[in-house]
């Protein structure tokens, strides 16, 4: 059951939620969005219908996130392969995550609202509210309608990724340790979008997506 209740909308705040996609994944980039919307000014149905987009399917990601967008103010920033592999994945996110709050703050003059992020870590380098809310994608809407759209976005990415590198299943798995793709890269090895510091994880059992 979704967990937000459109009757007490006046009842969750005003804020800036932030999550990311693709983390434990071993190809591909992090992707950010920071998402700030008032709930009670959002469309009840849509508040009625975001959730953890794990908990969602395809179709209603895809059907949901342009309602998003359109009723918020979104921002996304990508921690790339590079970036993972040169600072590690933990620090890639939260620097993603910095730069898509930031920019949300200046493209919607919101430089005082506070951030909620999904997770344990907070955001350094905001000179503002920040705190990290563990499961914050089921109690914040804002953090709900960002893991949203960050999924959407990235898994449009690693489908338009798989055209050009079939082996892996990237069109199903989106990246993540899935059997398919462990023998993808025992039989081909890796691409340039995999991971180089993930390589200890090839061997490992198959991943699920998170």
């Amino acid at each position: 059951m979704p967990p937000f209740d459109p009757a007490a909308a006046a009842a969750y705040a005003s804020v800036i939620g932030c999550d990311e996609v693709g983390r434990g994944a071993l190809s591909g980039p992090v992707i950010v969005a920071a998402v700030w919307f008032d709930p009670s000014q959002i469309p009840p149905a849509l508040l009625a219908r975001l959730d953890d987009s794990k908990r969602l399917d395809r179709n209603t990601r895809e059907t949901l996130t342009p309602l998003i967008r359109e009723g918020s103010k979104v921002a996304l920033a990508a921690g790339s392969r590079a970036l993972v592999d040169r600072i590690n994945v933990r620090a890639a996110t939260l620097d993603a995550m910095r730069r898509a709050v930031l920019k949300l703050r200046l493209d919607a003059n919101l430089p005082d609202a506070p951030v909620l992020v999904d997770g344990r870590d907070a955001i350094p380098g905001l000179g503002s509210s920040c705190r990290a809310v563990v499961g914050g994608d089921r109690l914040v809407p804002q953090i709900a309608a960002a893991s949203i759209v960050a999924k959407t976005v990235r898994d449009r990415i690693m489908r338009i990724l798989a055209v050009r590198h079939p082996a892996f299943g990237w069109d199903s798995n989106v990246g993540y340790g899935t059997r398919v793709h462990l023998a993808g890269l025992a039989a081909h090895g890796r691409s340039p979008h995999h991971r180089v510091s993930f390589t200890n994880r090839y061997g490992a059992s198959p991943n699920s997506e998170s």
